[in-house]
């Protein structure tokens, strides 16, 4: 669709940036005119403020979501001949760091609400699983007591993927608190967001995090001593900048999108949509809105033609990539992640729409239905 027949961007980083402009300038400058651009003081402040607001004792701040998984594993001992429990519907890199571990990523299809299913993760269980991966898909959590039931009965390790799911509460506990590590992203499109790619760490565990803050620097205890082979994977000072601003208006974007999903829920009136409704023991942040439809193709179009930008996450499931061909799995594997993938349509949630905007989106969804 042409950008100048879109009225209704999916996303719109220039009205946050026209927001913002004004106090992060000098922030920037302040940044840029230190010379200090590789660790500092913001990177020591985002990790104690961001480590305080997802409620656990140490945060690493790193370059992204990805090295955030890729790292979490190593540091928990996922290596060649391992099996990791993971949900085939996610963004891809949940599986891709898996396999840079020389693991082998074993799926396990999702509930309705599009989260991994407790239900089917013991029977995939073997002598060769060393983790569960739960992916927090679009800001809800998944059913964590289930899944750390399990890894305590089995001697499995916890990773949280919650890439999109920061401030999500799951019975009144923080994602990235619940497992024995979290793993967050904060790409230009996640609710806390850099103005480049970033991510970060999260555990109780001392252990992993002294050794995630070593190796994420090529594992230098020093400037001429390395203490272990490590990674590049550090946050850049300006960036750690822009989150430190950014978090302190986190929980006022967050209120935003759930009042944005509210409109909604309230303005949708067909039964043909199903919704993203949250249950009481979850808190829900809307990193992004899914609804699922029968005719979720038909009504793209139709929405694009009103001026209205949607996008769909994600229309082919990780096992039927063609990179996964040498898994082994095949089509009707998985039948919910595989019918979902076929009626899933993501609605602009942003916090800079107007609830015009939203009502506008509402009434084309509620026309093409009735």
């Amino acid at each position: 669709m042409p950008s100048s027949s879109i009225q209704i961007p999916y996303v719109n980083m220039k009205a946050q940036w026209q927001e913002e402009r004004n106090e992060l300038l000098p922030i920037i400058d302040k940044i840029l005119s230190s010379g200090q651009y590789v660790g500092g003081t913001e990177i020591d402040k985002f990790e104690e403020d961001i480590a305080k607001y997802c409620q656990v004792k140490y945060a690493v701040a790193l370059n992204s979501g990805t090295d955030a998984l890729i790292m979490a594993l190593d540091l928990l001992g996922v290596g060649p001949g391992d099996e990791v429990i993971t949900p085939p519907n996610s963004f891809i890199a949940s599986t891709a760091v898996i396999i840079h571990r020389g693991a082998r990523p074993v799926f396990v299809d999702v509930l309705p609400n599009q989260n991994i299913d407790p239900d089917k993760i013991e029977s995939a269980i073997t002598s060769k699983t060393k983790a569960i991966m739960p992916v927090h898909l679009t800001g809800r959590v998944c059913e964590m007591d289930s899944i750390m039931e399990i890894a305590d009965k089995h001697g499995l390790s916890v990773v949280e993927d919650a890439a999109q799911a920061i401030g999500s509460k799951y019975k009144g506990k923080p994602s990235g608190s619940i497992g024995h590590v979290g793993c967050f992203s904060t790409h230009p499109l996640k609710n806390l967001n850099a103005c480049g790619d970033g991510g970060f760490m999260t555990t109780n565990d001392e252990k992993i995090y002294l050794k995630a803050r070593a190796i994420r620097n090529h594992g230098m205890a020093n400037r001429n001593n390395v203490s272990q082979f490590g990674y590049v994977s550090r946050m850049d000072n300006l960036q750690a900048a822009i989150l430190n601003y950014r978090l302190q208006r986190l929980d006022v974007i967050i209120e935003k999108r759930r009042k944005n999903a509210q409109l909604y829920f309230d303005g949708i009136n067909t039964s043909e949509v199903r919704l993203p409704l949250e249950k009481k023991h979850e808190f829900n942040t809307y990193h992004t809105f899914v609804i699922q439809v029968k005719r979720r193709d038909n009504l793209k179009e139709w929405l694009s033609k009103q001026g209205i930008e949607t996008a769909i996450h994600y229309p082919t499931p990780i096992h039927l990539q063609p990179a996964a061909k040498n898994l082994g799995y095949n089509n009707g594997d998985f039948i919910e992640t595989e019918k979902q993938s076929k009626s899933i349509l993501t609605l602009p949630i942003n916090q800079n729409l107007e609830p015009d905007e939203i009502m506008k989106i509402v009434s084309a969804v509620n026309q093409f239905f009735n």
